[in-house]
């Protein structure tokens, strides 16, 4: 059975001595008097829930599954789970960083996102029904109207009810421009809802008495496509007058669908047969509504894979340490014993390397985001608001799509640390795997995420962003230009910074020719892209690690070592995406659609 232990050491060491998050986020004057000791003190008392009540229901949850009743559209959660939430609501973690006046504690959300990457290295699959429940909080408190907030966000907040985003349907995927949900309007100004929808997580549940769902749908004069998409709320139980629950909404699970991996969610097919919803925001506008709790999703995506290789990782070296099989090239390392550990074999050990590199690089990005985040939302300048939110819709594509990627690879390494004990269900590291692969897929694809990243955020703002953020990655290499321990880090990322302005530009001339060409660079560019900014950060930390490593603690040196082989074995990848990001549409379209 795997084993999880919080890696409190880097999460602080990334927080207060890389991101110096604290300073960031006492510019909030509702975190003024925010402190280390505090942020400390919540993520420990978070490790302790993630590792000894939830990390436990891992194995069981994936080995039984949810159940559905078909009589009663109801779905069961797999043995622990709904305890496990129970623990989560009474301790608070449900508010943790909620406004207050909800009934909140008001800590900023990167608390939460920390929090949640440990959530998800104990329990992916658990970790989604609670986050859904976040979502639709976050996104009610931007859009919903006074009575829609005081409906829902203190139940929301309190965790006593779950929430759900109804978006895709049977026909749709990512194209909701498709999608055929309708709303007709009521006389007191609620609307019907009668429509399908799928791949709805934690659509139905039996940890809450009610469950929040938001619903997209079209008015009866809508226009086509996206612009014509509605946002609504509609509610498991319709609600009394006094707030509380009342008869059955025609909302109901149809079923739940039969995965490889996140077995303990329940994916549901929901089905709307004139269920009673108000209107979330104005009318045709729903996207815009529902892009809150997206964005907010793909980052949370991010976190999955983070959550995942680490708990890889941390299991793949203990096993790598005490399995032992053949002897080192360069002769024996454990004499004492008829065969070597593992862990002294040059691949086994570039594996493990990869899957920390990666862990700990990603760790960075999601923590240097959620940072970004809550100055985006809170920051009292606007001009800071909105540099904030900028370097965000930047890099939100890059966190869902690079490290989901690299969460794949990372698992995939860790099982094979594992030998054929790792495709054994036993030890844990297969599941570890299937889990991670649904990670590319939902909350928009990972070429989805690529278009939308080179499309929309470099291409369509004449790369605006990104040189905003580059000026940000030159001004770190121009401090520490004459630093001769930093030249291993800061030759190789001005190298890349140059070469991707030029990438950039190369591609989006020949899209001016060819729109295409997007669809044909994007993938490889979103991968360029990722590097750079890990580059980036791994330089930043081991900038800080040279400082320090001095005072003898391993821990630096681990992190020197691991900034080392990033830029010697992994970042060079970027090498051979240029080059086949510069192909370009050519070899993709010459052969004819018959031919396949």
């Amino acid at each position: 059975m795997p084993s999880y232990t919080p890696p409190l050491r880097d999460m602080q060491f990334v927080l207060h001595e890389v991101l110096h998050a604290v300073d960031d986020l006492k510019q909030i004057p509702a975190h003024a008097e925010l402190d280390e000791a505090t942020v400390n003190a919540v993520i420990e008392e978070a490790g302790k829930f993630a590792s000894q009540v939830l990390q436990p229901t891992n194995r069981t949850g994936d080995l039984e599954g949810c159940s559905f009743d078909a009589a009663t559209h109801s779905v069961k959660t797999p043995t622990g789970f709904k305890e496990a939430y129970r623990t989560y609501v009474e301790g608070g973690w449900t508010g943790l960083s909620i406004d207050p006046q909800w009934g909140g504690q008001g800590l900023p959300s990167t608390l939460t996102q920390v929090l949640y990457e440990m959530l998800n290295s104990a329990n992916q699959a658990w970790t989604m029904y609670p986050g859904l429940g976040q979502g639709v909080y976050a996104c009610l408190a931007a859009h919903g109207s006074d009575e829609q907030k005081q409906a829902f966000l203190p139940k929301l907040a309190s965790g006593e009810w779950g929430g759900t985003m109804c978006l895709t349907e049977p026909h749709c995927g990512t194209d909701l421009g498709l999608l055929r949900t309708r709303a007709e309007p009521l006389p007191d100004g609620s609307y019907k809802l009668t429509g399908q929808k799928i791949f709805i997580s934690a659509g139905d549940q039996d940890f809450t008495d009610n469950i929040v769902h938001l619903v997209l749908a079209r008015l009866p004069d809508a226009p086509a496509g996206s612009r014509g998409i509605s946002l609504f709320v509609v509610s498991k139980f319709h609600l009394k007058a006094d707030g509380g629950l009342g008869g059955r909404n025609p909302i109901f699970c149809g079923g739940i669908e039969h995965k490889m991996g996140i077995k303990g969610s329940a994916t549901c097919q929901m089905l709307l047969d004139g269920a009673v919803g108000t209107l979330v925001g104005p009318p045709n506008k729903g996207l815009l509504a529902m892009f809150v709790m997206m964005n907010t999703a793909r980052l949370g995506v991010g976190l999955q894979s983070l959550g995942l290789m680490e708990v890889a990782y941390q299991n793949a070296v203990a096993y790598a340490k005490d399995r032992i099989q053949m002897r080192a090239l360069s002769g024996p390392k454990a004499p004492q014993q008829p065969a070597d550990p593992i862990i002294v074999h040059p691949d086994v050990r570039k594996m493990l390397l990869t899957a920390r590199a990666y862990a700990e690089g990603s760790r960075a990005l999601v923590y240097f985001c959620s940072v970004q985040n809550d100055l985006s939302l809170f920051h009292p300048d606007a001009a800071k608001r909105k540099a904030a939110d900028d370097v965000l819709a930047l890099l939100t594509p890059i966190v869902k799509a690079f490290i989901t990627d690299n969460g794949w690879i990372a698992t995939s390494h860790c099982l094979q640390v594992f030998g054929g004990h790792g495709y054994i269900g036993e030890w844990g590291m297969e599941q570890y795997v299937r889990d991670a692969r649904i990670n590319l897929i939902y909350e928009g694809t990972n070429t989805v995420q690529s278009l939308d990243l080179l499309g929309r955020k470099v291409l369509a703002d004449g790369g605006n962003r990104l040189r905003i953020f580059g000026a940000q990655v030159q001004a770190f290499c121009d401090e520490h230009a004459r630093d001769e321990g930093m030249r291993e880090f800061i030759e190789p990322l001005n190298r890349l910074t140059q070469q991707l302005t030029k990438l950039t530009m190369d591609i989006g001339m020949k899209a001016m020719g060819n729109a295409d060409e997007v669809g044909a660079a994007s993938v490889d560019y979103l991968r360029v892209c990722g590097h750079w900014v890990f580059a980036w950060l791994y330089a930043r930390m081991a900038q800080v690690a040279l400082a320090r490593a001095g005072g003898g603690d391993p821990f630096y040196r681990a992190k020197l070592a691991t900034a080392r082989f990033y830029f010697a074995k992994l970042l060079p990848e970027v090498e051979g995406l240029t080059v086949t990001a510069r192909a370009g549409l050519a070899p993709l379209v010459e052969m004819e659609d018959a031919m396949f």
